[in-house]
């Protein structure tokens, strides 16, 4: 705010909170040296949520105490860091071969959400979902039937063997055990099934990851079943 600004700041002030107002012509202009010295850097209003007349009211109206500048210096300063913690800097549109004019963009922009002139940039999350797979690669995936070539998963086999013998089983038409919850230790779809460690105390001290318990597999092997069931098609008449 410049020193014209100031004056109107407190003449609003003073017509609704009447001590600030200084009838001394010496004193008056003190008072405006003084508010324009702390607050030459705070705008009047920005386009996107600062008024200092709204942030002057509320002070008349919530405390017992006459207004300072410094009870209008805070909340803006408070403005300023809330705005620039939710920006989050975009990509400069200049060559990012050119560093002195890559950092000015960064710097004015910044500068810009500061100031209340610009909005936050928001950070762009990652999404996911089906209607964003290309046909292109939808084709691929029918084609190889996994995002995995055949030549990676094959070279990950000694890496993960727990999955290898589940396609393994898969694909010579054994159910696949882990595809349901077990009963016995109660892991879930995927987990693989666990025993308790007995202290010597009679106690369990932990889990630790052992073989498909043989309830689990009847109860792959049911449901596998009852999948591939084909329903009765009525005899005609």
């Amino acid at each position: 705010m410049d020193r014209r600004e100031i004056a109107a700041l407190l003449a609003y002030i003073g017509r609704i909170d009447p001590r600030t107002i200084r009838t001394d012509h010496r004193e008056a202009a003190d008072q405006l040296a003084q508010w324009h010295e702390l607050l030459d850097d705070v705008p009047t209003a920005t386009p996107h949520g600062w008024d200092a007349l709204a942030v002057a009211r509320r002070h008349v109206r919530t405390s017992p105490y006459p207004i300072l500048p410094a009870d209008i210096a805070r909340p803006w300063e408070s403005y300023r860091s809330d705005r620039l913690a939710r920006h989050s800097d975009p990509t400069p549109s200049v060559d990012p071969d050119d560093q002195a004019a890559w950092t000015a963009e960064l710097v004015g922009t910044r500068r810009a959400v500061a100031t209340g002139t610009a909005q936050p940039a928001q950070a762009r999350g990652i999404t996911t979902g089906r209607a964003e797979v290309s046909p292109r690669l939808e084709a691929r995936l029918r084609e190889i039937g996994s995002c995995i070539p055949p030549a990676a998963r094959a070279a990950l086999v000694p890496y993960r063997p727990a999955r290898a013998a589940r396609e393994a089983a898969v694909a010579q038409g054994r159910p696949d055990a882990l595809s349901v919850r077990c009963t016995w230790c109660l892991a879930q779809p995927g987990e693989s099934c666990r025993r308790r460690r007995i202290g010597p105390d009679g106690g369990a001290r932990g889990t630790a990851p052992c073989a498909t318990h043989p309830s689990r597999l009847d109860l792959a092997t049911a449901q596998q079943a009852l999948l591939t069931e084909q329903p009765q098609q009525p005899a005609l008449a």
